[in-house]
Parts: structure tokens; sequence; C-alpha cells
């Protein structure tokens, strides 16, 4: 094989539609635009989502639901994957900052800490919200649940 015996795959290659040169061409005359009317006129652009007169789409279905602005979502961590932190890294207290640093939070995400789990340890942590079994579990430990 060589450089100059390469060719595209066989049907691969189209070429393209001229259109409006001629009879001959079996695309002359109308030039595939059909007769008449605005869609064959050069210039014609129609409105988004217009539907030549039927009702649109979106004014024919409904609009339902509801999204509440003022809504406050917390990224979750369970207890016993604190357990698995503090007994990796070896520490008492763990807060917001260490669980950025270690990938279980970005920097903008909320915290609340689930009830999974159980501690084996004595554990301080500070988050943004507890779940009542979660607050009770670490309190039984002899922890602090600090919310921020």
């Amino acid at each position: 094989m060589k450089l100059h015996e390469l060719k595209p795959a066989e049907g691969s290659v189209k070429s393209r539609k001229r259109i409006g040169r001629g009879p001959g061409s079996g695309r002359g005359g109308t030039s595939t635009r059909g007769h008449k009317g605005a869609r064959s006129r050069s210039g014609y652009k129609a409105k988004r989502g217009f539907e030549g007169g039927q009702m649109p789409l979106q004014r024919r279905i409904p609009k339902f639901g509801f999204k509440n602005p003022f809504k406050v979502s917390y990224k979750p961590i369970n207890l016993d994957t604190l357990a698995e932190l503090a007994e990796q890294f070896g520490v008492q207290s763990i807060d917001v900052a260490f669980l950025q640093q270690h990938g279980f939070a970005g920097k903008k995400d909320l915290i609340k800490v689930l009830g999974r789990g159980e501690l084996k340890a004595k554990l301080d942590i500070t988050a943004h919200a507890f779940s009542q079994t979660a607050k009770e579990a670490i309190e039984k430990m002899g922890g602090v649940a600090t919310t921020i």
C-alpha cells in the first residue's frame, strides 16, 4: 500500500446536493423547497418552538411541580465512615475542614451526620447538622456533637 493508493471506504463519502442547477440535475425548478409559501422564500426563519400555527408543545403540556429556592441540601456522612476515618488517621475530633481535606465534602457543601454504623471510640464531631440517632450515638460514647 502506498500513499497515493489510499481511498476512503466504499460509501463513506457522499457528494453534496447541487441544488438549483437546472432541470437536468433533478433538483432545479423549486430547488427541493416545494411550491410557494414562506418556507420556499429566501430569508425564512421560524420562531423557536413554532409549529406552523399548531399549538406548540410548550403550550400543550401543562406546567407542574415546584422547585423551592430556599431548600437547604446537606451532604450526608455516616458514623461508620467517621469511625473509619478517625481510626485511619488517629484523630479524636473531626470537623468540616478535615472532611473537605480528605475529599468527603466540597468547599461549599453543608454536612449532615447520619446514624448508620457504630462508634468504637470517643469522637468530637463538628458539622452543620446531625440526625437524632447520630447525636445520641456520639454522646453515648462520651463525644461531643457540635452544630455549626
